[in-house]
């Protein structure tokens, strides 16, 4: 692997004085030639530094990583989860009705099916009304306690396809802070509230504390009969009922689906009440198309591949420590922070699937914000920082307020612009140019062309699709998850395990009795001094 690594370095040593605007010169045709479609779903690349040698030389790469290889396994449910011995397929999650799916020489299908007509059932019913709350009236909210995969998923989620609400308004609680679960009670009425609790194990801290303030709120009005305003998403059955939930109001998935990867499944029971079955289904479809193409398309036209072929470019050959993932689209408002967890707990990684250390830097460190928002936040950083941030744009061709049209032609412009300014830059001809038309001269004039002087020559990707539907959602995830999985297949480490959440929480529990006023002097300095900063006076408790 070393001489393909190598190979692409020397040609990016070679060309990377080749400004991207100097490559559409010489090629008028380059967005036909680093373009690819999918369903509707177009990748523009055209704006890096990739050429022809480049990219034939990451495809390579990829072949001689065993890319293809590694994609039947996951699919054919192999155990490419070493060092947990098992399978990562989420992506049975969403297959196809006819599909045959073996863990263990067992089709897992029938089992997915039947848990995804459980949810439909229930959900229809919370959404109809034939499915009451202790009191008889129909449920009007629908509160989801759960965190990291079991919150950022479908909180991204619903935001995201909220044109197509039309069951009980959804809420999310993740945070241990208490401040987060009283928000979001405030208003609420217990009586017409419906609690999710999504934890595999019903054992995950800070969601079992939320879950435990839920409750106590519930029994206000309604005492015992609370645990009827009570769901489970887990597969700890004794556990949950212990918590009064009967077998009916419990939905589990198995440990080959991974917490971020989970939305398809129960995890994804808010998303389904929030826009019924159809919609729901729908998402599924979108996902399961990626996934085929996925596994189907050549490497050159495979927009997942490409997507992680190109994080391979920006990472380990030109050097750039992040990217920013900027959709011009209001409703995938929580995506970026959706992908972090996707891509950082994944490939988030220091050493190889046999244990050694890693030879290269992996994982990215993952941003963004909607735009226009961040126009006005970061991005004169990505136009004129010392830091080349390559950038993801998405965009839709058209919205969902078609009496808003003239905003959405401004939203689409205004992507437009950004990826057209991080590419071409102003010169110092230009600049100074522009300066002298507004009265600067002499030695001011100089001072504010190296001001108004952009460098240009950054890079970025566009995605591009028809109008954010369930389907198209459903693209974009598992765009994204392939797209991990293959700079991880890349790099040879396990994008499927995250051993790294683990110390924190363990020393937070240790911690804990600390806090509440122990002594431990065998801590460190730093945090006895800390934790008698934040000590609470007896008389303010």
């Amino acid at each position: 692997m070393d001489k393909y690594w190598a190979g692409l370095t020397d040609h990016r040593r070679r060309t990377s004085e080749i400004a991207i605007s100097k490559l559409f010169q010489d090629d008028p045709q380059r967005f036909q030639a680093f373009s690819a479609e999918a369903d509707g779903m177009l990748l523009d690349y055209s704006k890096t530094a990739l050429d022809e040698t480049a990219l034939a030389g990451l495809i390579e790469l990829a072949e001689q990583a065993g890319l293809a290889d590694r994609i039947a396994e996951m699919f054919r449910g192999d155990a490419i989860n070493v060092t947990e011995k098992r399978p990562a397929l989420h992506t049975a999650l969403r297959a196809s009705a006819d599909a045959v799916v073996e863990v263990d020489g067992e089709d897992v299908m029938p089992g997915i099916r039947h848990t995804l007509e459980r949810m439909e059932g229930f959900a229809g019913a919370v959404r109809s009304g034939a499915h009451k709350s202790a009191t008889g009236a129909r449920f009007t909210d629908v509160v989801n306690i759960g965190i990291g995969g079991s919150d950022l998923g479908p909180v991204m989620a619903t935001l995201a396809l909220a044109p197509y609400h039309d069951g009980p308004r959804c809420h999310y609680v993740s945070n241990v802070d208490g401040a987060d679960i009283t928000d979001c009670l405030k208003g609420l009425d217990p009586q017409t509230t419906l609690i999710i609790i999504a934890s595999k194990s019903f054992g995950t801290i800070e969601t079992m504390t939320n879950a435990a303030t839920a409750i106590a709120w519930l029994r206000g009005p309604l005492g015992e009969q609370a645990s009827q305003h009570l769901v489970a998403v887990s597969s700890a059955q004794d556990k949950t009922a212990a918590f009064g939930i009967p077998p009916e109001r419990v939905f589990g998935f198995a440990d080959w689906v991974g917490g971020r990867y989970s939305l398809w499944g129960p995890v994804g029971l808010p998303v389904l009440m929030a826009i019924g079955r159809d919609n729901f289904r729908a998402m599924l479809s979108g996902a399961a198309a990626m996934d085929h193409h996925f596994q189907t398309a050549d490497l050159r036209q495979n927009l997942p591949v490409l997507l992680g072929l190109i994080g391979i470019w920006h990472s380990n050959i030109c050097g750039y420590a992040t990217r920013a993932i900027l959709p011009y689209d209001q409703r995938l408002a929580r995506l970026p922070a959706y992908l972090q967890q996707l891509d950082m707990e994944s490939n988030g990684k220091g050493v190889t699937l046999e244990g050694a250390k890693v030879s290269r830097t992996t994982g990215p460190i993952v941003w963004g914000e909607p735009g226009t928002n961040g126009q006005h936040a970061f991005y004169q950083l990505l136009h004129q920082g010392t830091h080349v941030v390559p950038t993801e744009f998405l965009i839709a061709a058209t919205g969902h307020e078609p009496e808003l049209a003239h905003q959405h032609d401004l939203l689409k412009a205004n992507c437009l612009a950004q990826s057209k300014a991080l590419m071409a830059g102003r010169s110092p001809e230009q600049a100074r140019a522009l300066a002298a038309s507004r009265g600067h001269t002499d030695s001011d004039l100089e001072r504010m062309t190296a001001h108004l002087t952009f460098p240009g020559n950054r890079p970025s990707v566009t995605l591009a699709y028809p109008r954010l539907t369930p389907f198209v959602l459903g693209q974009i995830i598992a765009l994204y998850e392939h797209r991990v999985f293959t700079e991880g297949a890349i790099w040879g480490i396990n994008s499927f395990d995250q051993w790294g959440v683990e110390l924190g929480k363990e020393l937070a529990e240790s911690l804990l009795p600390l806090v509440q006023g122990g002594k431990d002097p065998s801590k460190d300095s730093s945090t006895l001094g800390l934790v008698a900063k934040l000590s609470v006076p007896k008389s303010a408790t």
